[in-house]
C-alpha cells in the first residue's frame, strides 16, 4: 500500500511512502535537501514502520516545530492507520 503525504513546515513537499504488512518498503520524498533526504527513505527501508517512527518522531530542524524526519514519522503513522483499516475491511 503507498500513501502520498503533504509535508507541512518543512521544505520538502510531499512524501511517498510504501509498506507492506507494517514494513517500509520504498519511501520518495519530493523537494528538500535531496542527498539528506535520499539517505534518510534508503535507511528506513526493510524497517518496521513503528521503530523509524519511534527514531524519527520528535526531531526538528533548526527553529522550525518539525523536520523532515518528523514529517516522514508522521506520514507512516498515517500509513500504518491506512493499512490497518485495510486488513479490517478485508476480514
Amino acid at each position: 500500500m503507498t500513501i502520498q503525504y503533504k509535508t507541512r513546515g518543512v521544505c520538502s513537499q510531499q512524501m511517498n511512502v510504501k509498506l507492506e504488512e507494517g514494513v517500509v518498503k520504498d519511501v520518495e520524498i519530493l523537494g528538500g535537501c535531496h542527498g539528506n533526504l535520499q539517505g534518510i527513505a534508503r535507511l528506513v527501508e526493510g524497517m518496521k514502520a513503528e521503530d523509524a517512527i519511534a527514531r524519527m518522531e520528535g526531531i526538528r530542524c533548526g527553529n522550525k516545530q518539525t523536520s523532515c524526519p518528523d514529517q516522514l514519522s508522521k506520514a507512516l503513522k498515517i500509513a500504518l492507520t491506512e493499512e490497518s483499516k485495510r486488513r479490517q475491511q478485508a476480514e
